[in-house]
């Protein structure tokens, strides 16, 4: 370790959650490095909004902006203030003592403070034709999407039978002509007053134990094939609109179990704090949200963990390691 790889703070991410709590600490000239990832769980840097096309509902932009183009703002603000990004992987961390160490394939880095803000990753099925249609008709997310022109008046679909496909489903009836929920099984998983709010609404037809084989259309998304897993029968329904309802995978395999987190791998904070059960690690955005995982909400809880960094810092009074010290 070297004097220059002691680090007041490092944020580990590259989205919203990430940049605010960079432009935070910057300005409280604590000098915050950055890493946004290369191609970190399969996204380019700037995290999910870079697979979003038009992005209505963040506060500023009353005619809307592309998902790319807003990342590119936040990160330019970012780096405007001081900030410093290595567009690196962290691989592993060890947070067993302070400062804590951060190291990308090449390299090791320490930090005072660390702010944990890798986001989730939606689950995809990774249908054939999905790849051609993603943005263009498939989407992983009916609240940043479904209010689209493209989907207004339109047949939409729904994969998924739990609580995040029904509220899904439900948002979306306010939009689409219809809604189609696809369920695998004969049964939904959600609860049961969910489930009711579904059968209650008139625009919504659920399909039971139906699954997606092929996204099919020309420019845009046209229809889907599916497949009746109890009969056999393969039908093609009409579809201008699928949205994956299907989970989130948080990004905290590098973290190899050193922070808390629940049973589907999502850090554990304290209530209304980005703070961990590692006094001088937080974590901020979708890596700690899976009610909410908006791009506003992420700037939010980023603003927190800068704010909770800095207050880490000042109150135990820590200066950058000599080299080769951790305690």
């Amino acid at each position: 370790m070297s004097d220059q790889n002691v680090e007041r703070v490092i944020i580990i991410g590259s989205g919203p959650a990430a940049h605010t709590a960079a432009i935070y600490n910057a300005r409280a000239e604590l000098k915050p490095l950055l890493f946004e990832g290369f191609m970190a769980g399969g996204v380019a840097a700037g995290g999910q909004l870079t697979t979003t096309t038009d992005v209505e509902n963040y506060p500023g932009f009353p005619e809307g902006i592309s998902g790319p183009e807003l990342m590119s703002q936040i990160r330019a603000q970012s780096v405007k203030h001081g900030t410093r990004i290595k567009t690196e992987t962290i691989e592993r961390v060890d947070l067993s003592k302070r400062p804590f160490m951060v190291a990308t394939a090449t390299d090791e880095y320490f930090a005072e403070a660390l702010i944990i803000a890798t986001g989730a990753t939606a689950k995809r099925l990774n249908l054939p034709g999905e790849e051609l249609f993603w943005q263009r008709g498939i989407s992983a997310c009916a609240v940043c999407d479904g209010a689209l022109p493209i989907f207004r008046e339109r047949p939409l679909v729904v994969i998924g039978g739990g609580d995040t496909a029904c509220e899904e489903a439900s948002y979306l009836s306010k939009f689409g002509s219809t809604v189609t929920m696809l369920v695998r099984r004969d049964e939904l998983r959600a609860s049961k007053a969910m489930q009711q709010r579904v059968f209650n609404d008139p625009k919504i037809e659920i399909m039971w134990n139906t699954e997606a084989v092929e996204a099919v259309g020309d420019k845009t998304l046209g229809g889907l094939r599916v497949t009746n897993n109890k009969r056999g029968d393969e039908q093609v329904i009409d579809a201008s609109g699928l949205f994956y309802a299907i989970g989130h995978t948080p990004n905290t395999a590098f973290l190899d179990g050193q922070l808390e987190t629940d049973e589907t791998g999502y850090v554990i904070t304290r209530p209304d704090s980005t703070v961990t059960n590692v006094p001088g690690v937080f974590a901020c955005g979708d890596v700690k949200d899976k009610v909410y995982r908006q791009a506003v909400t992420a700037a939010g809880s980023g603003c927190m963990a800068a704010l909770e960094a800095e207050h880490f810092i000042v109150e135990h009074a820590l200066e950058p390691a000599a080299a080769g010290e951790r305690v």
